[in-house]
């Protein structure tokens, strides 16, 4: 009786939607434009089943955005600004203005969410238009008012292939044009661009996930509250404040403003994390108007260290939505912690007479805006956690780093010069002396005189090196294996010691070890090359500014990497250094930077020692050797093949390893037909959470890295010949641009395809058997699990992948 009962329900409630349906059909097809059934604004079928309790945001709704919707709207460089990490990022909504613009002029007003304006009201006043219905609220008013929703719809209406490549219709390219429509310009957008709805140019959702937005959608979007601290945070950081507000207090403290002025310009960026909390927990350091104790107020300013205008309390603040891995720096927060930075800072005795300007020449140039704290103590802070700050300027404020990356190699290795050595450019004292020397470009903020910047700080520059030159004490060279003392080696057990980092065109990511074969190109850093970095390309850089702010930093970069590698280049015998740097500097880039002071420099001999005709190679062994296990297992995959470099892992496992080596033979012209970042996944036979996860990496050589504008042709500027493939065993990069699926009893067969590819038409073939394009319906099934596997992977330093750059093979 009760299924008969329940029939009867279910028919009538069918019935009723029907006639619904039928009504508003009807009302349409008397207006100018009839619509079909197929073509309905509302999809009334789906408001029939609306279900009368909330649906769950966190539990329900989230999941689809994040795997769905955040793969592309995560950063800055979201298309129309539309940002949906969070609540604040949808009721935001979007704006057709774009944060990435290579021509601009004048400065853009910044649009940082949770910093520019705190308020739906004030986000409308910058120019944002809502994407979810704020007019009359019932169900179908909140899916027609709806943006969000009518671009859900249209990609229903409008189903892409389902097989082989996209057609011409799809433009995925970074700079594609942008159309941004309100709800009241939707119907003009759906007629001139019918294949535009939402996931663009990616596969449908699944009737499942497009029925939840919906629902959402029509129950009016609810979103809970902001997550606040969690209970062991909330002790974690009464403590932290008071430690970075103690100066604040009725009587002043130089000292301690000036060490908290310091951290928070260095930190304002990262992902905090407390001990003891949740691994996917973060929280931020802000500049407040308030005292601890009252709700924070944000201080919005372009840059951290421009003027506040008013008395700053450092407060910290629980981070609010999802998190992307393009944007995702974590620096960890424990009493540990706690110590080490009273070590270095509160504890060192020094004395501050008085505090620095905020005016740009002096806030921008960290070696004089901080000279009162000694330069071991900055020095050890950066080096501590050298990873997060060599991240700095690849995630960092930029979601696009074309600008900030165009001046470096597309793989090469990182030391450190070791802080308690007995070096010049360690010293407080030259350091204090040559302060002015060491300004950037960040002082100019927005400003065209490109070409007069770029010979006023190659000046300044030539007068930093002739002073080293001067003032060096060069007692003759030392064997190399004594001068490996020089090298930081992290106290045996600190893992910043030894980075690789990977360009990919236009974005980057850096990790622990020495990674793929030994490179052209490697750095060794020292403090001020560092520090200047930092101030130059993340403290300093605004994404919002000018195209003269944005290439005066790249050409000031062009000087720190050759600061960099002239360092590494000191310790390889005279008689080969030039040669080497020759070598490294050819095309349109050579003589690109040639600063006077370093052929003096160059010429000085100060390491012996060395037994092969192959120094390069010879020290980047010395250097394994100095560095140990930091220096990474010798890299089986790309470069050592001895037994004693094999990992210990499953048999299974090391198949696949000794397959993907043979992948890495793939070098020259092919190369430049291949993603530079792609993901592979070797399914092993079992559950999913048991396949094994590779990144294929090309590194693209180059004539010159030294190139500005984008219209330059690339074909001056790459060296073909010498490509090369890294292979590593986990997910490395943010931006995949292409994904391959393999069973492990074929990964023979995978590789033996791969390395037989010598064109186009041979790699299109590949991918057919192989990859996973942008039609594949089971595209997103493989999306989620490289996402689950990236969390497997890293727990806490993970985020979500962003899809902009996946190409369309």
């Amino acid at each position: 009786m009760k299924i008969f009962v329940a029939s009867i329900i279910k028919q009538t409630r069918l019935l009723t939607g029907l006639i619904l349906l039928s009504f508003f059909l009807s009302a349409c097809s008397s207006s100018e434009k009839s619509i079909t059934a197929e073509q309905a604004t509302v999809e009334y079928d789906l408001l029939y089943t609306l279900p009368e309790e909330k649906i769950s945001f966190k539990e329900e709704v989230q999941p689809v955005l994040e795997n769905r919707c955040v793969v592309c709207h995560g950063c800055y460089d979201a298309p129309c600004q539309l940002k949906l990490t969070s609540a604040e990022g949808i009721h935001r909504g979007s704006n057709k203005e774009k944060v990435y613009d290579a021509a601009r002029l004048t400065a853009a007003e910044p649009t940082r969410l949770f910093i520019d304006a705190m308020t739906t009201e004030e986000w409308r006043q910058k120019g944002f238009e809502p994407v979810l219905n704020e007019g009359e609220a019932n169900k179908v008013r909140n899916l027609e008012d709806s943006v969000l929703y009518r671009m859900l719809r249209q990609k229903q209406l409008y189903p892409q292939a389902r097989t082989g490549m996209l057609s011409d219709d799809f433009d995925v390219t970074l700079d594609r044009a942008q159309t941004c429509p309100t709800v009241d310009e939707f119907d003009d957008y759906a007629a001139k661009h019918p294949k535009g709805g939402m996931p663009y140019a990616l596969p449908n959702l699944s009737r499942e996930e497009h029925t939840t937005l919906v629902h959402w959608l029509a129950q009016g979007a609810p979103m809970p509250d902001d997550d606040v601290p969690s209970k062991i945070a909330e002790k974690q950081i009464e403590q932290w404040e008071a430690l970075l507000n103690q100066g604040t207090s009725g009587t002043s403290d130089n000292k301690a403003r000036l060490v908290a002025r310091y951290l928070y310009e260095h930190l304002f960026q990262a992902h905090l994390h407390f001990e003891g909390t949740d691994d996917r927990e973060f929280y931020r350091l802000v500049r407040s108007s308030t005292a601890s104790g009252k709700p924070v107020e944000v201080i919005a300013t372009r840059r951290p260290y421009n003027d506040p205008a008013k008395k700053v309390y450092y407060r910290i603040i629980r981070h609010q939505g999802s998190i992307v891995a393009k944007t995702h720096m974590v620096y960890d927060l424990s009493d540990k912690r706690m110590q080490r930075l009273k070590e270095l800072f509160y504890d060192a005795e020094y004395e501050v007479t008085s505090l620095p300007s905020y005016k740009p020449d002096v806030a921008s140039n960290p070696i004089k805006a901080f000279a009162a704290i000694p330069v071991s103590s900055r020095y050890k802070f950066l080096l501590d956690e050298a990873r997060f700050f060599i991240e700095g300027f690849i995630k960092g404020p930029v979601c696009r780093g074309q600008t900030a990356l165009s001046v470096i190699e597309d793989q090469f290795w990182v030391v450190f010069f070791d802080p308690d050595a007995d070096i010049m450019m360690l010293k407080d004292e030259f350091l204090n002396k040559t302060a002015d020397y060491l300004a950037s470009p960040a002082e100019l903020e927005d400003n065209f005189k490109l070409l007069a910047s770029k010979t006023h700080y190659k000046t300044l520059i030539e007068e930093y090196f002739q002073s080293k030159v001067a003032t060096v004490k060069n007692n003759g060279p030392v064997d190399i294996r004594d001068a490996m003392d020089y090298i930081w080696k992290g106290g045996g057990k600190n893992p910043n010691a030894a980075l690789t980092i990977f360009r990919h065109l236009d974005s980057a990511s850096v990790n622990f070890g020495f990674i793929g074969d030994y490179p052209e190109t490697a750095w060794v850093i020292d403090y001020s090359v560092l520090e200047r970095i930092h101030y130059l390309l993340v403290a300093g850089y605004d994404v919002y500014g000018n195209l003269g702010h944005q290439l005066n930093a790249r050409l000031y970069m062009d000087f720190l990497r050759t600061e960099g590698e002239d360092y590494f280049l000191t310790f390889l015998p005279v008689e080969k250094r030039q040669l080497i740097r020759d070598g490294w500097n050819q095309g349109i880039r050579q003589g690109d930077g040639d600063i006077a002071g370093v052929d003096r420099w160059m010429n000085m001999d100060f390491v012996s020692g060395y037994r092969t005709d192959n120094p390069q190679r010879e020290l980047y062994q010395h250097l394994e050797r100095h560095l140990g296990p930091l220096a990474g297992d010798g890299d089986f995959i790309n470069r050592c093949r001895q037994d004693e470099c094999q990992p210990e892992a499953s048999k299974e496992v090391l198949r696949a390893d000794k397959a993907m080596q043979r992948a890495t033979e793939m070098e020259g012209l092919v190369v430049k037909i291949l993603p530079d970042v792609a993901f592979v996944r070797v399914k092993m036979g079992g559950k999913p959470k048991d396949d094994i996860a590779y990144t294929m990496i090309s590194n693209k050589a180059y004539h010159s890295v030294t190139s500005m504008f984008q219209h330059e042709s690339l074909h001056d500027r790459r060296d073909y010949r010498n490509d090369t493939q890294t292979v590593v065993r986990w997910l490395e990069g943010s931006y995949p641009d292409f994904f391959y699926v393999v069973e492990i009893d074929d990964i023979e067969n995978f590789v033996d395809s791969y390395n037989a590819i010598e064109n186009r038409k041979d790699y299109e073939q590949f991918v057919a058997r192989y990859g996973q394009r942008r039609t594949s319906e089971d595209f997103w099934q493989h999306a989620d699990w490289f996402n689950r596997q990236y969390s497997r992977e890293q727990p806490r330093l993970s985020g979500i992948f962003d899809l902009n750059r996946y190409q369309n093979r």
